[in-house]
C-alpha cells in the first residue's frame, strides 16, 4: 500500500505524474469536477443566505469509490487539482464529496500546486505543499451561484416571452450583445465615396529607379480622406498634375525601435491560434490541455508546456536563463539581451497562475518533437515556442524613410519606406493582426533634396467606406478581455454556447446572429440594460477578485446583486409581452384572405404569416439579408405524386424541394438527387441501393423505397456473393492499416477477403 495517494483532476495527467514521484506515491484522477449544482430550481437556497446544495455528479461516484479504496492506511492524502480558483474548489469539493473531516481524520490533507508537469517541479510542491484558500474557494462559489441565479431565473422569462429551450447567461448573454450591436452597426451603414491619386515615378540618369508616392496636398490644402469625392474631382486633378514637374522636396530618415510582444495568456494564446492557425478558442484550449497533461517524447510523458489558464505575462527565471542561452546559441549574442526583459499585466487582477504559457523546455524544439505530435499539437507548440523565445530576443532595428516631391506649386506627393536594419526578434516571431494587413516593409532608391524625378504615370482609384467587420473568434475575445468582462478561460465554452443554442452562427469564421439570437439580445438589453451593460459585468468580475483577496464576503456580494435582479425580473413578467417580441406588423396583406401580414419568430428564424391564423395558415421566407420575402424558386422537376411543379426550399439541414400544390399534396424529395449504385436491394428485390447522408453527414447505402424498405448498409455494396455463406452482396472496407478489402455484411459470417492485405504487408516489409 502507498503512504502518500494524490489526486489530479485528468487521468493523462496522473501516469505522468506518478512516475516522477515514485513507489511511495499513488496517483488518482478525479476526472474533473465532483459536485456541482444540480441543473434544477432550488438548488441555491435564497431564504437562507444563497446556501448552495451541492450533488455528487452520477458520473463521478466510481471515481470517488476508488480513491476512498485507496485512503485506506494511507499517511497523507495530496490534492494537486489544477492551480487556479476552480482547481481550488474541486479540491474543496473532492473532501466533502469524500466526507472528510480534517480534524477527525488519521492522515495530513494539504494541497499542492504546480504550473508545468516536469520533474523537478513536481517533487518541488509536494515538498512544499499549503491549506486550501478558502478565499479562491469562495470566489468560485459566488460565480458559479451567481450564474445559476441568473440562468435559471432569466432563462424561464425568455421561454414565457418568446419560446422554450432558451437560456441565458451572466457573460453569455453579454457577449450575444457584441455581435448583435456590431450587426446592427452594419446594418445602419451607408457607404461613402472617395478617391485616391497615386504617382509612379522613376528617378533621372543611367541608372532609373522606380518611386511610387500618394498625392497628400493639392492647391495648398493638406488632403483629408474625403477631399477628393468623386472621379470628375480626381480627373480636374490629374489634368493638372500631368503638366507638373516633379522634384524631391524633402527627405526624412529615422530610426524606429520595435519590441516584441510578451509571452502567451490564456487569451492572446486563443487569439493567435484564431489567426495564424485558424484554431477555435475551444480546439486551442483542447490541445494546448494535451500538451500540458503530458506527452511520450522518448523519454516518457512529460508535460511540454506550463499552465494554459493564466491571466499573468511573467516568466520564472530558470526559463530567462533557458531563453538567453538558447538565444545564444541558435541566433548569436547579437540576437540575446544583456538583463531579462519583463512585461507588465495589464490587469491588477492578473493573479490565476504564477507564469506565462511556455514550453516547460526550451530546449525541446519544435523540430525534436514532431514526430511525437500530431499535426495540431505541432502548429500549437511551435505557435508557443517561438513567441516564448521571441520576448527575450533583441528589438529589431527599422530605418524609415519618408520622402515629400513636390508637384508644381501646391500639390505634393509623398512617398515612404521601411527597410529592416536589424531583424532582432523578427528573425523568429511576428504576431499577427486582425482585419488589416500585416505591415509591409518597402525599399525607396537613393534620393536626395533637389532631384528630379520624371512622371510615369498617374493612378486615381475609386474607394468606398467599409462597415466595422463581424466578430471572429479571435476579436470578440480580445475585446471580452479588453472590457474584463467573464474570464479567458470561459472564453471558448461561451461561444460555444452561442452557436449550440442558435445565436449566432459561424460563416467564414465570423459570427452571424441569427434571428432569435437578434430578439434575446433587443430583449435583454432594452428590458435587463444594467444586467447586459459591460462595464456592470466586468465590475462584477472585478468584486469576485475581491473575494478571491480576502477583501470581500461573498454572501453580501450575492446579496447585492439579487435583491435589485429580482424585483427587475418581476416588474417586467407584466410589462413584456409576447406578441411584442416576436411579431412585427408589415404593410402587406395576405394574398388569401386579405388580412394583414405579420412578421413572426419562428424555429427556423424570421417569415411571414397571415395575423388571421389559424383560419389562414399563409406563410411565406423572409430574405434574412435584405428583410424582404423571398419568391419560391420553381424546378424544372414535376412532383411525382400529383405532377404540379416542384418548388426550391430553405430546410433545416438546407435546400430540398417541395410540392407547389402544398397542402394538398405534402410531398417533398433531396434538392439533388441521391447517387444509384445499379444494385438491387436483396430485402425487397424491387427497390434499388442508393447513397445517402445521415444527418450527421456520414454516407451510407440504403433502399430507395424507403420508408416501405428499411434496408440499409454502412458500407458500399459490391455486387458479388459472399464465398463461404453466399450472402448476395459483399461490402468494401477500407482501414489506414489494412487497406482495403471486401467483407460479408451478413451477421455471424466473418468472411473476409485478405488479398489486399497481405499485398500491403509484403509491400511494407519490403
Amino acid at each position: 500500500m502507498s503512504q502518500h495517494l494524490v489526486i489530479v483532476e485528468s487521468p493523462a495527467k496522473a501516469r505522468t505524474i506518478e512516475k516522477f514521484l515514485g513507489p511511495d506515491f499513488k496517483v488518482l484522477a478525479s476526472f474533473g469536477h465532483v459536485r456541482a449544482l444540480p441543473s434544477k430550481q432550488g438548488s441555491v437556497d435564497v431564504e437562507h443566505d444563497f446556501e448552495p446544495k451541492y450533488a455528487v455528479l452520477p458520473e463521478s461516484k466510481k471515481h470517488l469509490d476508488a480513491i476512498k479504496k485507496e485512503m485506506k492506511g494511507i499517511n497523507s492524502l495530496l490534492l494537486a487539482t489544477d492551480p487556479d480558483r476552480e482547481g481550488e474548489a474541486i479540491s474543496w469539493h473532492l473532501l466533502a464529496a469524500l466526507g472528510i473531516d480534517k480534524k477527525k481524520n488519521p492522515f495530513d490533507i494539504k494541497r499542492v500546486v504546480f504550473h508545468e508537469i516536469t520533474k523537478d517541479a513536481i517533487r518541488h510542491a509536494v515538498q512544499n505543499p499549503r491549506d486550501i484558500l478558502i478565499d479562491l474557494v469562495d470566489a468560485q462559489q459566488a460565480r458559479s451561484i451567481l450564474d445559476y441565479l441568473v440562468g435559471f431565473t432569466l432563462s424561464p422569462f425568455l421561454w414565457k416571452k418568446i419560446r422554450y429551450g432558451l437560456s441565458a447567461g451572466r457573460v453569455q448573454s453579454v457577449a450575444l450583445r457584441l455581435i448583435c450591436e456590431r450587426e446592427k452597426e452594419i446594418q445602419a451603414f451607408q457607404e461613402r465615396e472617395y478617391w485616391t491619386i497615386g504617382a509612379k515615378l522613376e528617378t533621372v540618369g543611367k541608372k532609373k529607379q522606380p518611386v511610387t508616392a500618394s498625392l497628400v496636398e493639392a492647391a495648398g490644402q493638406k488632403l483629408g480622406k474625403f477631399d477628393i469625392p468623386d472621379g470628375e474631382s480626381a480627373q480636374k486633378i490629374k489634368e493638372h498634375l500631368e503638366k507638373a514637374r516633379y522634384q524631391v522636396e524633402k527627405v526624412t530618415r529615422s530610426e524606429r525601435k520595435r519590441q516584441p510582444s510578451p509571452p502567451f495568456t490564456t487569451s492572446t494564446l486563443q487569439q493567435e491560434a484564431a489567426r495564424k492557425l485558424g484554431f477555435s478558442a475551444k480546439k486551442t484550449m483542447s490541445v494546448a490541455q494535451k500538451l500540458y497533461e503530458g506527452i511520450d517524447v522518448g523519454e516518457g510523458s512529460v508535460g511540454l508546456i506550463t499552465y494554459m489558464r493564466t491571466d499573468s505575462v511573467a516568466l520564472s527565471n530558470l526559463a530567462l536563463e533557458d531563453a538567453r542561452n538558447l538565444i545564444v546559441s541558435k541566433y548569436g549574442k547579437e540576437y540575446a539581451l544583456e538583463k531579462p526583459r519583463v512585461f507588465k499585466n495589464k490587469s491588477k487582477n492578473a493573479q490565476e497562475a504564477h507564469e506565462a504559457v511556455r514550453p516547460t523546455y526550451l530546449a525541446k524544439t519544435p523540430a525534436d518533437v514532431k514526430k511525437y505530435l500530431s499535426s495540431d499539437q505541432y502548429k500549437l507548440y511551435e505557435l508557443i515556442w517561438k513567441r516564448t523565445v521571441a520576448c527575450q530576443m533583441a528589438e529589431a532595428l527599422l530605418d524609415q524613410t519618408s520622402v515629400d516631391i513636390s508637384a508644381g506649386e501646391g500639390y505634393r506627393f509623398r512617398a515612404a519606406g521601411t527597410v529592416i536594419r536589424f531583424p532582432g526578434f523578427m528573425k523568429l516571431y511576428i504576431e499577427g493582426v486582425d482585419d488589416e494587413d500585416e505591415e509591409k516593409e518597402g525599399l525607396l532608391p537613393p534620393l536626395n533634396e533637389g532631384d528630379a524625378l520624371n512622371l510615369l504615370e498617374l493612378l486615381s482609384e475609386q474607394h468606398f467606406t467599409q462597415p466595422p467587420p463581424r466578430y471572429t473568434e479571435a476579436t470578440l475575445v480580445k475585446t471580452l478581455e479588453e472590457f474584463g468582462i467573464g474570464r479567458p478561460s470561459t472564453y471558448a465554452s461561451i461561444m460555444n454556447t452561442l452557436t449550440e443554442r442558435k445565436y449566432a452562427r459561424l460563416d467564414k469564421k465570423r459570427f452571424f446572429p441569427e434571428d432569435v439570437g437578434m430578439v434575446v439580445s433587443d430583449l435583454l438589453t432594452k428590458h435587463f440594460t444594467r444586467y447586459v451593460d459591460y462595464h456592470f459585468t466586468a465590475s462584477l468580475e472585478e468584486d469576485l477578485d475581491m473575494v478571491s483577496r480576502g477583501e470581500k464576503k461573498w454572501r453580501p456580494l450575492l446579496r447585492e446583486f439579487w435583491g435589485p435582479f429580482t424585483d427587475l425580473l418581476k416588474q417586467k413578467e407584466g410589462e413584456v409581452s409576447k406578441s411584442e417580441l416576436t411579431t412585427e406588423a408589415t404593410d402587406e396583406t395576405c394574398p388569401e384572405c386579405t388580412k394583414p401580414l405579420v412578421v413572426k419568430l419562428g424555429k427556423f428564424g424570421k417569415f411571414f404569416a397571415c395575423s388571421g391564423y389559424p383560419e389562414c395558415r399563409y406563410i411565406r421566407p423572409l430574405d434574412k439579408e435584405a428583410g424582404e420575402p423571398v419568391e419560391p424558386v420553381v424546378s424544372d422537376e414535376k412532383c411525382d405524386k400529383c405532377g404540379s411543379a416542384m418548388l426550391v426550399k430553405d430546410g433545416r439541414f438546407g435546400k430540398y424541394l417541395a410540392c407547389s400544390a402544398y397542402p394538398a399534396c405534402k410531398n417533398i424529395q433531396p434538392l439533388v438527387k441521391p447517387k444509384g449504385t445499379g444494385i438491387t436491394c436483396i430485402e425487397c428485390k424491387e427497390g434499388e441501393l442508393i447513397e445517402k447522408k445521415s444527418r450527421f453527414g456520414k454516407l451510407f447505402y440504403s433502399c430507395n423505397r424507403y420508408p416501405q424498405c428499411k434496408f440499409a448498409l454502412w458500407d458500399l455494396p459490391v455486387e458479388q456473393p459472399c464465398p463461404k455463406c453466399g450472402y448476395p452482396i459483399l461490402v468494401k472496407k477500407v482501414y489506414k492499416r489494412e487497406g482495403e478489402f471486401l467483407k460479408c455484411p451478413k451477421e455471424g459470417c466473418d468472411y473476409k477477403s485478405n488479398s489486399d492485405i497481405v499485398e500491403r504487408k509484403k509491400v511494407r516489409a519490403g
